[in-house]
């Protein structure tokens, strides 16, 4: 396959259909042109919330009622409630009676399965001398599959309505007879399609040996995305969200004041996916990058701007800022040990601890006897970290205390007044910087400051190293 795309829409553009139509799937192409295209679909909006849990509130769905074993009614309950809300939005997108229930009656046979298989769980674990925790794990990626193989089938169900030859690929069954890696159910499913007369729709989620969701959680369909992109040799990649890949939040400066990056390169999008920004998952990034496949980010909602493209070899013409961003909550571990100058082990002993609790590592420093890491995690779990190493090392002094992560990153920030001109704009703004890194790579520059600047600190660096400068639209190729 070659001269395709493989594109990828997110949740909150999959659920404004008839804007997602006019602006992405159909957008104006006719015959041959709406072809060589193949899309990968997240659920809509909230569905796999109510799968699985809430991604921000932690509000249980299926997947969390039935790990808390409150009684068959209450995962039961999650279920029906997920049931009405694919049946309420192929109501809301479906003109066509028979196409409506059609997608229904898919909803209804994939649900009812589910149920099935639960309900026997449930009556297994009832009878106390089995233990079905083991299986937990199978029941979360088939219970997150089944929002991806709803969006995908209406999806390719509302093509075939508009007179697209549409085929709808499904990825998500989990056969335990048939536990293929994810390279080998990719290739399958797509080896008999023709893209030249045939628009293929994905599920974003896949059924594999290595498990999605357990790998990759809530970035699973980036990564079959990805894989796609790479299997299937796209010239292009292409990731449809609900806004721009934009200098900053518009919502914190300013929907005036943030501006589209436009162009960028691989290792900007690697410190957006280290800091948590939703620009794409590092795994997919990686994979994208290592075979040359430029990857673009376009605002589903502006059907004539070509987005952000990201590619391997960009560099800006000129050093320059390209976004200022950051992590509002986080926590800097500070490991003291006066006799550690000169004794190799402590850095391994600590990173095996913060693997061992699932803590994020945003950046660290380190000098004769300090190391300090700077982390994306909770309280508790770093509290948990502080425990572990206490025990292993109880003459060291171990602390956290919150902290706020502010960076500025761009393809080439070598100016050498930056980092000073950055300085004046914080303490412009009466900002006290608790601490800063910057690498010798010239990509990144974090200062750490406290939680409660968070806002100001973003929005006055902005102001001095975005607003104040003459952005170039385009760069030069690295050497």
């Amino acid at each position: 396959m070659s001269g395709h795309s493989v594109e990828k829409i997110g949740g909150t553009s999959m659920a404004a259909t008839a804007t997602l139509f006019d602006n992405v799937l159909i957008a104006g192409r006719q015959g041959s042109d709406l072809y060589n295209r193949i899309f990968v679909v997240s659920a809509y909006a909230g569905i796999t919330d109510l799968l699985l849990e809430h991604k921000k509130s932690g509000r249980p769905g299926v997947f969390a009622r039935f790990v808390a074993d409150e009684g068959a009614d209450g995962w039961r309950e999650a279920m029906e409630a997920v049931r009405a809300a694919m049946r309420d939005r192929n109501a809301q997108m479906f003109a066509r009676a028979d196409s409506q229930r059609e997608a229904d009656a898919f909803v209804d046979m994939r649900i009812d399965a589910a149920a099935c298989c639960l309900g026997d769980l449930a009556r297994l674990r009832s009878h106390g001398r089995f233990c079905v925790k083991e299986q937990l794990t199978t029941v979360r990626e088939m219970l997150a599959g089944l929002g991806e193989a709803h969006s995908a089938h209406s999806t390719a169900l509302l093509l075939r309505d508009r007179g697209v030859n549409t085929v709808f690929v499904d990825l998500t069954l989990w056969h335990q007879q048939d536990m293929q890696e994810l390279d080998e159910r990719i290739t399958k499913a797509l080896r008999s399609v023709d893209l030249s007369s045939t628009l293929p729709v994905v599920t974003g989620y896949a059924g594999c040996r290595e498990g999605m969701v357990r790998r990759y959680a809530r970035g699973y369909s980036e990564m079959t995305f990805s894989r796609i992109a790479v299997l299937t040799g796209a010239r292009e990649a292409i990731i449809h969200k609900e806004f721009h890949l934009s200098s900053a939040d518009p919502k914190l400066v300013g929907t005036g004041r943030a501006r589209k990056i436009g162009r960028t390169n691989y290792d900007v999008a690697d410190q957006l996916a280290n800091l948590g920004m939703e620009a794409i998952h590092p795994g997919a990034g990686r994979g994208l990058r290592q075979a040359s496949i430029p990857l673009r980010v376009r605002n589903t909602f502006d059907r004539e701007d070509g987005g952000t493209l990201i590619c391997g070899d960009y560099v800006s013409d000129s050093p320059r800022v390209e976004i200022v961003t950051g992590i509002r909550h986080a926590q800097a571990l500070q490991f003291f040990e006066q006799d550690m100058v000169g004794v190799k082990g402590y850095d391994a002993a600590i990173l095996e601890a913060l693997t061992r609790h699932g803590a994020w590592i945003v950046s660290k420093s380190s000098n004769a006897n300090t190391i300090t890491h700077y982390l994306s995690a909770d309280a508790p779990t770093v509290t948990r970290v502080i425990e572990d190493l206490q025990r292993s090392y109880p003459d060291a002094s171990i602390s956290a205390h919150p902290v706020a992560v502010v960076s500025v990153i761009g393809s080439d920030i070598s100016r050498p007044s930056l980092v000073a001109d950055a300085l004046a704009a914080l303490a412009g703004e009466e900002i006290s910087v608790m601490a800063m890194q910057h690498q010798i790579r010239n990509v990144d520059v974090q200062f750490i400051v406290d939680v409660a600047h968070y806002d100001s600190a973003v929005q006055a660096l902005h102001r001095a190293l975005v607003e104040s400068a003459n952005l170039a639209p385009e760069g030069r190729r690295a050497a």
